[in-house]
């Protein structure tokens, strides 16, 4: 199989390296060849944290290069417009609609950007969900990356039940079944095909 290349970008404390280990967790089960890398800014500051997850037959490094990105999975929209152009010409972006502000925005030294998502779609295959507003409808509104994690398992090789399997043996004990329920209403949530 030829390698397939996974970008995960988000703000620290969006669960951005669980997410990762859950993606780099089915494609080691499923028998290939795995590599993981992350990347953290600032992460316990609301800075960028970037992680990649490389899979196929032989992986022989960890890093996505520009260009060869598969999916992008952005859990906001000014990372989403930061990172894009590491999708490929027909990789799939994958973002969570919702504004985090960073340092500068905060501080009046820079302004957020008008219409990201808009923007994206003129140039990428792009899938948009309001995670935030999902997750809430579980009572639970940190697992919208999961939610996020089930919308790009319906773009992916494995079965519904092996990436609930994966989720159980990944996240802290105490938060399977709340997990396996924000993974569900992502996979089941109806976004478009490419």
């Amino acid at each position: 199989m030829k390698t397939k290349n996974i970008m995960i970008v988000g703000v620290g404390g969006q669960g951005t390296l669980l997410t990762s280990r859950i993606l780099g967790g089915i494609t080691l089960q499923a028998g290939y060849d795995v590599k993981l890398s992350e990347v953290h800014g600032m992460a316990q500051r609301g800075g960028s944290v970037v992680t990649f997850v490389r899979y196929g037959d032989k992986v022989a490094e960890p890093i996505v290069e520009a260009g060869q990105a598969d999916v992008l999975i952005a859990f906001e929209r000014l990372e989403a417009l930061r990172y894009a152009h590491f999708l490929k010409k027909d990789g799939v972006l994958i973002v969570n609609d919702q504004r985090i502000d960073p340092m500068p925005v905060v501080i009046g030294a820079a302004a957020y950007p008008e219409h990201i998502i808009e923007s994206l779609e003129e140039k990428y295959k792009v899938i948009k969900v309001d995670a935030a507003l999902e997750a809430k409808k579980l009572g639970n509104t940190k697992t919208f990356n999961v939610i996020i994690l089930g919308i790009a398992a319906q773009h992916m090789n494995f079965t519904k039940e092996e990436w609930l399997e994966v989720i159980e043996n990944t996240v802290p004990p105490k938060t399977v079944d709340i997990n396996k329920k924000a993974f569900e209403a992502g996979y089941n949530l109806h976004t478009p095909k490419f």
